[in-house]
């Protein structure tokens, strides 16, 4: 049994080979956040915009993320076992109207267990389509985010616009999930980030944010990262699914059901999405509104691909286009302009390092770049609007751009696969 086991452990390992990097130990992690708290606390004080690192800030962003976390976790689920979950904005979909229909009529909570059960629905029916029928899986995933659309506006004419305060496009309203503020600690932080003082202020904000209106099941969304974590990574069910989406013909050969690994992360994936759904209709508006996923499934898919495909790297790029999805609602344009000088300072440290490992064309671009915005910092007070409103999509393609190079995907991630394949 040990025998086998080292073997699955070396064929999900294997492809890491010459392509893996050092592990960053905990103190350099934490050194490196302190690093960026600074940057921002620096740019704070530069441009005035106060509100960056406020404790109404940084819960508006947690608020924004965990919808997008969710999603990229679901996506880490699927692709880890090497299944492409495309599909993921159409599963949030039906964990949105699931969770909206259950939650007006029963209590949230049970909004959000038939939003991960609408949300495990989709997953199913996707395993079904590529891992049964080897159907593509980026068609496969298109097409049930399309059924999704249209079930959802057809299931809400006759649900929601015959219930009192729903109409055929939203739900009634969801009463809310228990928020948590921690008393005295949760006030004091807010004071300490009032005063603006360098760091000390940013670091108060920050914390006061994870501490003050913190919805129950803001706290499970969060849980639910190093459980993924430890899952798939610390047992040996994690072990096993992933070594299908590495080697998937190896895991078959060392009796791995390579079939019953794909469906169970493709389901769970589709329950995460769904869960993600319902945080939308329940926590962050209280309501279903036709169209409010806004491609947030697809943000979680480029949140888990900046992560590497792992969870740790997800929660940290969902929390970045979080981050920049709430400037344009506290502060809009004041607080994406000082993101500007964010960016050029970034960027300047990008040039030495690129100056550094001798590489003078990229290091030529950063500078050429960090100038540009610098001067458009320099000559402007606010930002279009337009831009502002598209400033989330644009860090996501720059943060994508930025890290492509670092990147290596499941090696047998999308690839067609049928029993029997290795003899």
């Amino acid at each position: 049994m040990s025998e086998s086991t080292s073997t699955v452990t070396a064929a999900a390992a294997a492809p890491r080979k010459g392509g893996g990097r050092r592990r960053l130990s905990l103190p350099v992690i934490l050194l490196i956040i302190a690093g960026g708290l600074a940057l921002f606390s620096l740019v704070r004080v530069i441009s005035g915009a106060n509100d960056l690192t406020s404790v109404g800030q940084v819960s508006g962003a947690l608020q924004l993320a965990v919808p997008i976390g969710l999603a990229g976790l679901g996506g880490l689920w699927s692709e880890r076992a090497g299944v492409v979950n495309i599909g993921l904005e159409g599963m949030m979909i039906v964990g949105t109207w699931f969770g909206a229909w259950a939650g007006y009529q029963w209590g949230p909570w049970t909004g959000v267990l038939l939003g991960i059960a609408g949300g495990a629905l989709g997953g199913l029916l996707h395993a079904l389509m590529t891992v049964t029928f080897n159907v593509n899986h980026i068609v496969s995933g298109v097409a049930i985010t399309i059924l999704a659309t249209g079930a959802t506006r057809y299931l809400s004419n006759f649900t929601f616009a015959e219930a009192p305060g729903g109409s055929s496009k939203q739900s009634p309203r969801i009463d809310r999930i228990t928020d948590i503020t921690i008393p005295g600690l949760s006030d004091g932080l807010a004071d300490l980030q009032a005063k603006h003082w360098f760091f000390v202020s940013d670091l108060a904000g920050v914390l006061g944010g994870l501490v003050t209106n913190l919805s129950l099941l803001t706290v499970v969304a969060l849980l639910l990262v190093p459980a993924t974590w430890w899952i798939l990574w610390r047992t040996g069910f994690g072990l096993r699914l992933r070594s299908c989406g590495e080697n998937p013909v190896a895991a078959e050969s060392l009796g791995v059901n390579v079939y019953k690994y794909k469906y169970i992360a493709v389901i769970v994936s589709g329950g995460l999405a769904g869960l993600g759904g319902a945080f939308l209709a329940i926590v962050s508006t209280g309501i279903y509104q036709e169209g409010q996923t806004g491609g947030r499934g697809y943000i979680g898919l480029a949140a888990m691909i900046f992560g590497n495909w792992m969870p740790g790297g997800m929660a940290l790029g969902a929390g970045l286009f979080g981050f920049t999805d709430s400037l344009k609602l506290r502060g809009g344009a004041e607080n994406v302009h000082a993101m500007l000088l964010l960016l050029a300072i970034l960027l300047v440290a990008f040039l030495v390092w690129q100056l550094y490992k001798k590489k003078y064309v990229a290091a030529g671009v950063s500078a050429v770049v960090a100038a540009g915005l610098l001067l458009w910092y320099v000559n402007t007070d606010r930002l279009p609007s337009q831009f502002v409103d598209a400033a989330p999509y644009v860090a996501t393609l720059l943060v994508l751009a930025l890290s492509a190079q670092r990147l290596r995907m499941p090696k047998a991630d999308g690839l067609p696969y049928k029993r029997g394949q290795g003899k």
